[in-house]
């Protein structure tokens, strides 16, 4: 059996080590696992394993960031894993440095390494990736290779190499929002690409914007254990107007509002006397940009960050085509419902990629077709989607403007993947008319309850 893994961050290689592992033929594809999201992931895991913590603790938190639009099925799945995910990673050599309470949770179950915590996980699980075989092919995945919905393989530089699985592991699409902390190229191509061939989305209006963002000479985040650490959110005349630990939609909306009125929005840390030992990483690019957190209050916005839709898969992350699966942030199963709670997506990420494992042993997928057809798109003007998608679906949306960049997308050239994946994200904000979690409607500010079910975007349409 021939699987292909397309990304190299944690969820993908924690599929191709728990793969090969039990002697399964594994090519990951992709650019180097330094320049996923994974690898960026400042603040760590979450992890309900300490004592006065629970796994039911956990979940209750889950489903209230998620505001109740969590598959309570699938929350169950990942964090009934979470001790299972845990020694996995120790088992490899992983050593955690310390615990952090984020916002949303009731309990320091933050697992984090020095704040750098994908920069000192990534790498290990490379190494131990390359040490059981697995194949690395740095180059991109260009298209998923499908006929008559039946799957042929991946499409890398126009040839077809064939397999008999393949899991989808590209993070989501906050790369089609004009200012993201993330990978640039996270754009979502693989995602429209799957979809554009008969794939169901779920929940694909919902996405986070991570609430301390720093723009610089490139965009920064400032993780939320530096607020749980006793940073204080103030204007620039020293107002504090947020609890810091509301869940990340909250403190969000909150300051952009604030922005929306003129006024400059602060992280103020200068109350955290051990900055630069509990936050090396963001000590180190503050200072480069002439920022010294310990005496200068730090500017901050808003910034898009995390796709809790995706392609739509199981709990056993399977898509509706045999043989093709989906893990990690461009999956949606309703683990993370309307708002991801921090940290919940390294461990879904663990959780997704030794759960898809056991899946495809289990299944045995065979190739059933030797060929398919291959698009070979152009990405076009990707500059001008990114900055509709920030003025029409960003953080605070209403009908009139959802509606407007419904018409101003189909004069934009783009690649049609993406163009399906925005006009999705568009449709079905359009159609979700209240407010849940990251989708904040101000011409339906509450949430309705003929609304709390999930949306599928599927053949041009939105259903809910």
């Amino acid at each position: 059996m021939r699987v292909a893994v397309i990304g190299g961050g944690l969820a993908g290689l924690a599929a191709s080590i728990s793969l090969a592992r039990r002697g399964v033929d594994v090519t990951v594809i992709g650019p180097k696992s330094k320049d996923s999201n994974s690898y960026l992931a400042q603040a760590g895991i979450a992890f309900p394993i300490l004592e006065g913590d629970s796994p039911y603790s956990h979940f209750i938190d889950t489903i209230r960031a998620g505001k109740c639009l969590n598959d309570e099925a699938a929350v169950w799945s990942v964090i009934s894993k979470a001790p299972e995910a845990y020694d996995f990673l120790i088992s490899l050599g992983v050593t955690f440095t310390g615990n952090e309470l984020e916002g949303g949770h009731s309990y320091p179950r933050v697992f984090t390494i020095k704040s750098e915590t994908g920069k000192h996980i990534i790498p290990v699980l490379e190494k131990h990736a390359k040490e059981l075989g697995v194949n690395f092919v740095r180059k991109f995945a260009e298209e998923v290779g499908i006929k008559g919905e039946k799957l042929a393989g991946v499409f890398v530089e126009g040839e077809l190499l064939k397999f008999d699985a393949v899991v989808i592991a590209t993070g989501g699409f906050s790369g089609l929002y004009r200012f993201t902390a993330g990978v640039q190229s996270n754009l979502g191509l693989l995602i429209g690409d799957v979809a554009m061939k008969g794939v169901p989305l779920r929940d694909i209006e919902f996405v986070q914007f991570h609430p301390t963002g720093f723009v610089g000479r490139r965009t920064y985040l400032i993780s939320e254990a530096v607020r749980g650490a006793g940073a204080k959110l103030v204007t620039g005349d020293g107002e504090r107007f947020v609890n810091e630990l509301e869940t990340r939609d909250i403190v969000a909306r909150a300051i952009y509002l604030k922005m929306l009125e003129g006024k400059g929005v602060f992280l103020d840390a200068r109350g955290i006397e051990d900055f630069k030992e509990r936050f090396p990483y963001i000590y180190s690019f503050l200072r480069k940009e002439g920022i010294d957190p310990r005496k200068d209050p730090i500017p901050i916005t808003p910034v898009a960050h995390y796709s809790m839709g995706g392609i739509s898969v199981d709990v056993f992350y399977r898509t509706r085509i045999r043989g093709l699966y989906a893990i990690g942030e461009a999956a949606c199963n309703g683990f993370h419902g309307a708002n991801r709670l921090a940290s919940n997506s390294l461990l879904e990420c663990v959780v997704s990629g030794l759960e898809v494992a056991r899946t495809i042993l289990r299944e045995k997928p065979a190739r059933e077709v030797s060929d398919a057809p291959y698009g070979g798109y152009e990405l076009g003007d990707i500059d001008s989607l990114r900055a509709l998608m920030w003025d029409h679906a960003g953080i605070v949306r209403d009908s009139d403007s959802l509606r407007e960049g419904l018409k101003k997308l189909e004069s934009i050239e783009v690649d049609p993947r993406l163009k399906l994946l925005a006009r999705a994200v568009l449709k079905c904000a359009l159609k979700r008319e209240e407010s849940r979690g990251a989708h904040y409607r101000r011409d339906y500010p509450r949430m309705r309850e003929e609304f709390r079910r999930p949306s599928f975007y599927f053949e041009n349409e939105c259903s809910l």
